[in-house]
């Protein structure tokens, strides 16, 4: 069931709200999926602090491919194809560390950290004449960089990561930043949890988009104290919500308060209660009103998902299978966090999200549901229901994008997601996609 010729589009029907369970299951649109998206699309590889230091490297995923991030001499950062030229062999097996070269141990072909051959076995004696090392080095993609956050992209047509963003950049670039406003002040704090989960990456995508709708999932959650309500110790209060959609197929949800709120977090812990109120203050005075619009969790098309306020994480749903995602969680601080704030958010963050964490368990459990439902012969039959907030929605005073405010209920931003997967099921090229439609 490759698809060509624009007939994505009819399995995704936006018109009527309505899309098809096929998108969820088939093993041939997930092929076409690595080719016509995850080898085009910008997707996020790692953070800055992941390779602080010339020499340092990490093994991430673009797709299903493995990649390298490594920091050169020339203090310049790489994302490279972690596969040996000669015979494909992994140059990098361990998933983050520090080197002086990269090393293949299949045939000793070794390469910098700039991605450049250096040494090749029995060079001289073998090879006649010797061929010119410069034209075989590491598969290198283009990258960007946005507050500490390295993307890349495949695709030497695509275009810059800031045209990809459009509208919803200036969102991402506050979403990322330190408390208190200030850029580059954030680090990941430890290495990222991983782990499996037996769905499609789309239905985890579309969960962090902007889905309002699926909190009855975590009353459980709030009946603990862990949630956002008036308990010892609660994430922030986003004030008052509102979704939007963006043209690129990202969707965030804002929440709007008095940029200079005194709101008294974290009673479990004083300090981190202080130490939050003091950066809310100088945030308001760096940004001023706009330090009150803030997203609180977003998607960016097509896998990359975050939680600007606490906790503040980001999630990767590497697609692994029509049926299989691969989840990377990280978390990230404030670089000049104190040690009790960080210790302190490091347990909130693991209670919370990840593998262990109690609201990641309700939703994989949804996830996983909706996966296998999307499988029976007669379910396939059957589309899913996107209908809510249809018609309703549009500019905004203080958001961008195509805006719905709560208490209304949208499912726009899933909508916006699938317009947007569709469009890329079906192009043939950029050039396609340069001109994307309107977000509702």
């Amino acid at each position: 069931m490759i698809l060509r010729g624009g007939t994505a589009m009819s399995l995704v029907d936006l018109q009527d709200g309505e899309i098809s369970r096929e998108i969820f299951v088939n093993p041939d649109l997930y092929e076409q999926e690595k080719e016509q998206i995850f080898a085009r699309a910008w997707l996020y590889v790692g953070h800055e602090s992941q390779v602080g230091k010339p020499g340092d490297f990490f093994v991430s995923r673009m797709g299903e491919e493995s990649v390298i991030l490594t920091h050169d001499r020339a203090d310049k950062i790489h994302v490279f194809l972690n596969t040996c030229r000669h015979r494909g062999m992994r140059v990098c097996r361990y998933d983050e560390g520090h080197a002086n070269a990269l090393y293949c141990p299949y045939h000793g072909w070794s390469y910098g950290l700039d991605g450049q051959l250096i040494a090749v076995q029995a060079y001289e004696a073998s090879y006649d004449p010797p061929f010119p090392k410069e034209k075989w080095g590491l598969v290198e993609a283009r990258i960007a960089n946005l507050q500490g956050t390295i993307w890349a992209t495949w695709d030497p047509n695509a275009p810059s990561f800031d045209e990809y963003l459009g509208e919803a950049k200036d969102g991402l670039d506050v979403a990322l930043r330190a408390w208190d406003g200030s850029e580059g002040g954030t680090e990941l704090l430890g290495s990222p949890q991983k782990w499996i989960v037996p769905s499609n990456w789309k239905f985890v995508a579309e969960n962090f988009a902007g889905d309002v709708l699926h909190s009855v999932s975590h009353r459980s959650v709030e009946m603990v104290g862990i949630g956002p309500g008036e308990t010892m110790a609660r994430r922030d209060n986003p004030g008052r919500l509102v979704l939007s959609a963006f043209e690129g197929g990202h969707g965030f949800l804002y929440g709007i308060y008095p940029a200079a709120a005194d709101r008294a977090d974290y009673q479990a812990s004083p300090i981190t209660s202080e130490y939050f109120q003091e950066r809310r203050r100088r945030r308001a005075e760096r940004m001023g009103n706009r330090a009150g619009i803030v997203p609180m969790l977003g998607t960016v098309f097509p896998n990359m998902s975050f939680h600007a306020q606490q906790p503040r994480t980001i999630l990767v749903a590497h697609p692994a299978g029509p049926r299989k995602t691969e989840m990377w969680r990280v978390y990230f601080v404030d670089k000049d966090a104190p040690p009790e704030v960080r210790d302190f958010l490091r347990r909130y963050y693991m209670r919370y999200s990840g593998p262990g964490g109690m609201t990641e368990q309700d939703d994989m459990e949804n996830w996983s549901y909706a996966s296998q439902a999307s499988e029976g012969t007669m379910a396939r039959r059957y589309p899913y229901h996107y209908k809510s907030g249809m018609g309703s929605g549009g500019p905004h005073d203080l958001v961008p994008g195509f805006v719905t405010e709560t208490p209304l209920t949208s499912e726009q931003n899933p909508r916006a997601l699938y317009r947007r997967w569709a469009e890329f099921m079906d192009a043939k090229s950029w050039d396609d996609l340069k001109t994307p439609r309107a977000a509702r």
